[in-house]
């Protein structure tokens, strides 16, 4: 029951690691993987990931043929961390030495390294998975459409809350807004604009 926030990650502002040989890239949305001390992307102040004892991770693994990369073990114990393999399912990547074909979310022993490769001379083929781990809230939950509380009492006060104030109103005239094209990319923070810069825009 805190102030809502978000934050918003534009592509440029993202880190990004790369192996040595370039064939292999980890975009670290969220968590301490792979920055070497490097900053963090800063999550929103109420938000479970901003606690680093929580060890929140959300990382994009990008492997091309013939490389490889080790996921650390996790940071502090008690996380739970799953592997989703989301492209190149037919590509027989390995995760720990077992081929991993089809759409398939891995439960992982998160206080092990993990390494995953894809072995194939194919140099026009990749894999990609996603990542994400933390510790359990180990919270009661109470789901009801787009809330989720912790009990149903809070649900009702929830859509109290949105019928009064609509979590804060929708800013535009109009529900459908359409905004002129070379407006280009931004985000609505408090009341202020945030743009990319240019690199971002063309990046993406």
């Amino acid at each position: 029951m805190v102030k809502p926030s978000f934050a918003m990650f534009w592509a440029n502002t993202v880190p990004v690691w790369k192996s040595a040989d370039g064939n292999a890239s980890i975009t670290v949305w969220a968590g301490d993987y792979f920055l070497d001390g490097a900053a963090q992307n800063a999550p929103p102040p109420d938000s479970w990931a901003a606690d680093p004892d929580n060890d929140v991770a959300v990382l994009h693994v990008v492997i091309k043929s013939g490389s490889s990369v080790v996921i650390p073990k996790a940071n502090t114990e008690g996380v739970n961390r799953s592997l989703y393999l989301i492209e190149g399912h037919e590509n027989n990547a390995k995760v720990d030495g077992q081929v991993i074909n089809g759409k398939v979310c891995l439960t992982l022993d998160a206080t092990k390294p993990v390494t995953i490769e894809l072995p194939s001379q194919d140099m026009r083929k990749e894999v990609q998975f996603l990542l994400l781990q933390g510790k359990p809230i180990n919270e009661p939950v109470a789901q009801h459409g787009p809330f989720v509380m912790n009990t149903q009492s809070e649900i009702r006060d929830a859509f109290m809350d949105y019928q009064r104030t609509q979590f804060g109103g929708w800013p535009w005239p109009r529900d459908d807004m359409v905004f002129p094209q070379d407006k280009g990319r931004f985000a609505l923070i408090d009341g202020k604009e945030t743009h990319p810069d240019k690199e971002s825009c063309n990046a993406e």
